[in-house]
């Protein structure tokens, strides 16, 4: 009877213990404190990354000499951003911390992207419709562009057994719409890491 009872209390316990071991914990962080617990791109890459990339085309004579030919700041449009790692990354945000970057360093401004620019045209032509005519705004009367940001992200994965090391490259141009000549390449290789997983105990 004694062993059967404590066989109950042990079961018990351990039933409490897997229980109270499950139970899920939200803890918030600053926004700058680094997490990494995969291995996998995160948002201090991103940083990092956006950090050199700026710093480079921001540097770029070209979009100083813009300026001084035209008497305006240079028009600049996000075209196609790829990821071409294999894993998912999500490559809006890379060129929506850049545009911000760029818009607030007063070097250049940008004009929306095609798919924005649909959701615009289709309020200025309702206006045409329903607004006062005073207040409306005229259609045809967009910033062309004058250069277009595309890029990409590429990674190299090496495994061997429990160790896994994800090297990622960035890669960015700005680009003359009307001649398509490159005027400025930049290039991030810094994102480097090494993950070992954990052995498993039982």
């Amino acid at each position: 009877m004694k062993t059967k009872l404590f066989c109950l209390v042990c079961v018990a316990l351990l039933v409490m213990v897997m229980v109270s071991s499950c139970t899920s914990s939200v803890q918030r962080l600053s926004s700058d404190v680094e997490i990494d617990l995969t291995g996998e791109w995160n948002d201090t890459d991103v940083s990092i990354v956006c950090s050199s990339l700026l710093d480079d085309c921001l540097s770029s004579p070209r979009l100083a000499k813009f300026e001084s030919e035209n008497g305006r700041l240079p028009y600049i449009v996000v075209g196609n951003f790829r990821n071409d790692s294999e894993e998912h990354i999500d490559t809006s945000i890379i060129t929506s911390k850049m545009q911000k970057a760029i818009i607030d360093s007063g070097k250049a401004d940008f004009i929306v992207d095609i798919k924005r620019r649909q959701e615009t045209r289709s309020e200025i032509m309702d206006q045409q419709a329903w607004s006062n005519y005073d207040s409306a705004k005229s259609v045809a009367n967009e910033e062309a562009a004058d250069y277009m940001l595309q890029g990409s992200v590429k990674s190299i994965v090496q495994k061997n057994g429990k160790k896994t090391v994800r090297t990622y490259f960035v890669y960015c141009e700005l680009v003359d719409i009307e001649s398509a000549v490159i005027v400025w390449t930049g290039e991030n290789s810094e994102i480097k890491k090494v993950f070992t997983q954990a052995s498993v105990r039982w």
